[in-house]
């Protein structure tokens, strides 16, 4: 039986020897697509998404699985292959209409948004997904349940359908002819995360692009108006969970400050970029300028190399986490969870170049090395072997020497950067 975790465990793997493929082709033509600093924080984001999914996903599959049960018109035979067919076209067609509200409707958008924030356009731009759309996606595809599509259906085809989308988010692939004509494509999803004018909010479709040209919201790619990647409210940061939550408080924001009881709702569905007049003229924003440089705070090559060495680890241990979390008490997935999202972020500020993410690096890293030696424990690890043991505190404890040496606070942390004595 083909199960989404099956599905998911022999996708992982190729996301990233495809994404080596992308860098080698790309280096090969001389063409610049990747930022470490980016990729780190899309790669960290799609990491916060599946420790969210985690503790969530039951909760669309619950109410899903309870519709089709007891709501359904009638009940689909799992083992019919039309049943698959029509199941993956239907989700598809739902799919488009989500996706294109998520672009209409504020409080979606505030979801979505994660996904179009980097300011590059490659493979792990793919991999960037949101940790809050669990909250409302769900009510689009109820109609596959009152249909009486099976629950085993709906889990296979919606992961069908996210896999299909990952190969189009590149450049390295041009157009290709009449597939970009029936297919989502990446000519076409290029199009999408666009913002330039031409290409505002067009080209929802996941797998069939057709949904567009029939719907009125396909756009065909020009080369006389090169794509521009990004939001037109630029994230300007690396922090993942400000990521998460910079539409949300803006919407919060605004409708505090609306006067009108009637505006302080609308703020929720009306369009993004809607402000009610009264807020916009007390707390005007900055107009989007579609020169501006791409967010991109220098760090020596040292902390570069560091954070991706480090985020490296925290990849591993993510992979970890995702195998034993299903089988935690909800107290221990939930400390390992923090644990990770706790270490997204220290990363993010280092990427920043902020103080403060010197000093929760050197916290987390001297934190854990001291936590596996007293105890010789790990999340989901009853007892470590003692030579994984040994060799993790030599990890994270030399970490911790190379995060003093590095941001050279090392000295004030030792007490030697004293003031001279009169």
């Amino acid at each position: 039986m083909i199960t989404p975790e099956r599905i998911m465990s022999w996708a992982i793997p190729g996301f990233f020897v495809l994404i080596g493929v992308e860098l080698l082709v790309a280096t090969w033509r001389g063409r610049h697509v990747y930022d470490s600093n980016d990729a780190i924080n899309s790669l960290g984001l799609g990491m916060i998404s599946q420790i969210v999914g985690v503790f969530t996903k039951l909760f669309a599959i619950g109410i899903y699985g309870w519709c089709a049960a007891h709501l359904a018109l009638w009940r689909l035979p799992v083992d019919s292959v039309w049943v698959w067919i029509s199941g993956l076209l239907l989700y598809d067609l739902l799919y488009y209409w989500l996706h294109r509200l998520g672009h209409e409707v504020n409080v979606l958008w505030a979801a979505h948004v994660v996904h179009h924030q980097s300011e590059r356009y490659n493979l792990t731009t793919a991999l960037r997904q949101t940790g809050s759309g669990f909250l409302l996606g769900w009510l689009f595809y109820l109609p596959m349940a009152l249909l009486g599509y099976p629950v085993e259906v709906f889990a296979v085809v919606a992961l069908i359908d996210l896999l299909y989308q990952f190969w189009v988010h590149t450049e390295v692939i041009d157009r290709l002819g009449w597939f970009d004509r029936v297919f989502c494509s990446p000519s076409n999803h290029r199009a999408h995360h666009a913002v330039n004018d031409r290409y505002l909010d067009r080209n929802y479709g996941g797998i069939l692009i057709i949904w567009d040209r029939l719907f009125g919201s396909f756009v065909e790619e020009n080369d006389d108006d090169p794509p521009i990647y990004g939001t037109r409210a630029p994230l300007q940061s690396w922090n993942p969970l400000w990521a998460n939550v910079e539409v949300y408080w803006a919407m919060l924001k605004d409708s505090w400050h609306a006067r009108n009881w009637v505006d302080k709702l609308r703020v929720w569905i009306k369009p993004p970029g809607w402000r009610p007049a009264d807020v916009a003229a007390r707390f005007p924003k900055v107009a989007f300028d579609m020169t501006h440089a791409r967010y991109n705070p220098p760090i020596s090559a040292a902390l570069k190399l560091y954070c991706l060495a480090a985020f490296g680890v925290l990849l591993l241990i993510g992979v970890h986490f995702l195998d034993v979390a299903p089988k935690l008490e909800l107290t221990q997935a939930t400390l390992y969870a923090l644990y990770l999202v706790y270490s997204l972020c220290a990363i993010g500020f280092l990427l920043e170049s902020r103080g403060v993410g010197l000093w929760l690096e050197w916290l987390r890293t001297t934190g854990t090395a001291v936590f596996i030696w007293m105890t010789g424990h790990w999340f989901g690890v009853a007892q470590l072997d003692p030579r994984i043991a040994v060799a993790m505190i030599a990890l994270f404890g030399l970490s911790a020497v190379a995060v003093l040496g590095l941001s050279g606070y090392g000295r004030r942390i030792a007490g030697t950067a004293r003031p001279a004595m009169k």
